[in-house]
């Protein structure tokens, strides 16, 4: 186990038990366990953890040297932080180039942006068009916590030098931070807009803010090293971890019944988040608490020294060796092999890179080299290095030829200019020709011949797709359909379909595919249709975060709705990865034509 370089602070073993919590529920997140929706929540916890720690040892300097010394914290917070990045990004450049060098243009930005630990505001700035949300994701998008950690270490050591000279009452330094702390989340709450991409508040530094100086908060009031030669009470112990338990309780009940859509996460909920945390860390500092003697168990503690480098490699792991087109659920064997090189690499990294550099740098990180004591395997290593070296600069370079047609690229996409206005589709019987093809029926589209006068439907890129058939099945419907169409821009299409006299007795709307959206509107949107005779809600396939979250709010408004009908097009979909482009979200002919079987099917049920 780690213990501090300087032989200055205190090993607290419990903090590194709730870092492996924190690291395993981000993994199952990422994994699309059903059971941690919310698991992403561990970032916030994280982000708790980093601002106690930071503070309690820069407030610990600044007591022995009247100062804070800030070439110090820098050196060592680079030593500790760029070793392990710098590996995962030249191992990560290297798979791209020999794997997937159609994906080389995008991951050169992402790679600088993670250099320049700036990867929050990139991914806030230049990856939220509808063009590029469908391509293969980002291996590097995780990296967006640790920019704002890292913006946080540069700026934070600097403010708190300031307030510590000129704020002589400490209670009143407090008292700042939490107001400034309070400022951040009212931020998040404010910006944030229910139903709309939350990339703006989920990502800023400004946004989350709040749980790193909270953390910064409790560590001037709870400084570890002072709390540790205290004498306490049981009964005070017994408080304490009773505070502890119920704070652990609640961050385990977030991830578990929480996701990041929500409303309530960006309006109090991470900031109930970050309180739960505090809870939790004031009962691990104090070693009397059994709480902390059980955070502290050796596997936890083994999973939490090395948490930084399994988050470091666990979402690259997972992105590069996962299929984009999977409709048959969790791969069990996949998902385990995927966690056990993300703890394999992540330990490796610790032994012979990371902690090396932490205790004497370069020259300690040759010394321990020189410990593989066979020749032989040393310069096999070395080989191999320079070579992964070698491809990176060559991928980073532009220097690796690059396929004419990213697989990214769908039909339905690649059509379109991105230089024009997205598409509106249109129609009454005949729609607008888009790139796929009507292909033989795979199931006979006679065998559900109907009108389609008094039908409308209202989708987006997926009704595009299935429009041509649809409009073979349903002579006579009226097709709405717009590429990056979202619900909240519903209610305006409505609104016009009414004032055209278009708007049938019978509406089918497949919505969800561009991101969620909250029952009020859900629920709004359905009463403005008037009173129609059947409403259809198609749920949706989309491997994105909001698919469940928009499959379960469809299921429970459509169980409650008055003539409503839910196609089940996720269930219908499910072991036929032939439906799709390699996107995993556009339908080709195949799909397109058992999409619109299926809802014509549903029409008067």
């Amino acid at each position: 186990m780690p213990e501090p370089v300087t032989g200055h602070g205190r090993y607290m073993g419990g903090l590194d038990g709730l870092r492996a919590i924190a690291v395993l529920a981000v993994i199952a997140y990422h994994l699309g366990l059903s059971w941690a929706p919310g698991g992403l929540l561990g970032v916030g916890v994280f982000f708790v953890l980093s601002g106690y720690l930071i503070t309690d040892l820069l407030v610990a300097g600044y007591q022995r040297r009247g100062r804070i010394d800030l070439k110090d914290f820098w050196v060592r917070r680079a030593r500790r932080l760029l070793p392990a990045l710098a590996a995962m990004l030249i191992l990560v450049v290297a798979w791209v180039t020999l794997f997937h060098p159609g994906e080389l243009t995008s991951l050169r930005a992402d790679v600088l942006a993670a250099a320049l630990y700036m990867s929050n505001w990139w991914y806030i700035y230049h990856h939220v068009s509808y063009f590029a949300q469908y391509g293969p994701p980002s291996p590097l998008t995780h990296l967006w916590s640790l920019a704002v950690e890292e913006q946080f270490y540069l700026v934070w050591p600097l403010a708190l030098a300031l307030g510590l000279k000129y704020v002589r009452n400490r209670k009143w330094l407090i008292v700042l931070i939490l107001v400034a702390a309070a400022g951040s989340a009212v931020a998040m709450a404010v910006i944030y807009h229910p139903g709309s991409n939350p990339n703006r508040v989920y990502y800023g530094t400004d946004t989350r803010a709040f749980a790193l100086l909270l953390g910064a908060a409790l560590a001037l009031w709870w400084p570890s090293k002072k709390i540790a030669s205290r004498p306490i009470s049981r009964t005070a112990v017994k408080i304490l971890d009773g505070i502890g338990i119920m704070g652990l309780l609640a961050i385990l009940l977030m991830v578990w019944q929480t996701n990041q859509y929500q409303t309530f996460l960006y309006r109090g909920g991470l900031v109930l988040l970050s309180v739960a945390t505090l809870a939790v860390v004031a009962a691990l500092v104090h070693p009397a608490t059994q709480l902390s003697r059980v955070l502290a168990f050796k596997p936890l503690r083994w999973i939490g020294v090395r948490s930084y480098g399994i988050y470091l490699w666990h979402y690259p792991i997972i992105v590069l060796t996962s299929p984009t087109v999977n409709t048959g659920g969790i791969d069990l064997e996949r998902a385990s092999l995927q966690v056990a090189a993300s703890i394999g690499l992540a330990a490796l990294s610790w032994r012979y890179l990371e902690e090396p550099i932490r205790r004497g740098g370069l020259r300690s990180l040759r010394v321990d080299l020189r410990h593989l004591r066979v020749g032989f395997f040393r310069m096999m290593t070395g080989a191999v290095g320079l070579v992964i070296v070698g491809i990176s600069v060559v991928g980073l370079a532009g220097w690796a030829p690059v396929p004419l047609y990213r697989t990214s690229v769908t039909p339905s996409t690649a059509a379109i200019p991105q230089t024009l206005p997205i598409p509106l589709l249109r129609t009454r019987i005949n729609p607008v020709t888009t790139s796929a093809k009507i292909a033989p029926a795979s199931q006979p589209i006679a065998s559900v011949p109907q009108s389609g006068v008094g039908v409308t439907a209202i989708g987006d890129s997926v009704m595009i797709d299935a429009a041509p058939y649809l409009s073979k099945l349903l002579p006579g419907i009226v097709i709405s359909a717009k590429v990056g169409r979202q619900w909240y821009q519903a209610p305006a299409v409505i609104a016009t379909l009414k004032r055209e006299g278009e708007l049938g007795k019978r509406v089918i709307i497949e919505l969800g595919t561009n991101g969620p959206f909250t029952e009020a509107q859900m629920v709004s949107l359905l009463n403005s249709l008037g009173p129609v005779q059947q409403i259809v809600l198609v749920n949706t396939r989309v491997p994105r975060p909001w698919q469940g979250v928009v499959n379960s709010t469809l299921a429970e408004v459509a169980r409650t709705f008055p003539h409503t009908t839910l196609v089940n097009w996720y269930a219908a979909s499910a072991d036929h990865n032939n439906y799709f482009w390699p996107d995993g979200v556009h339908l080709n002919p195949i799909g397109a034509q058992a999409y619109a079987v299926l809802l014509a099917k549903s029409l008067g049920q």
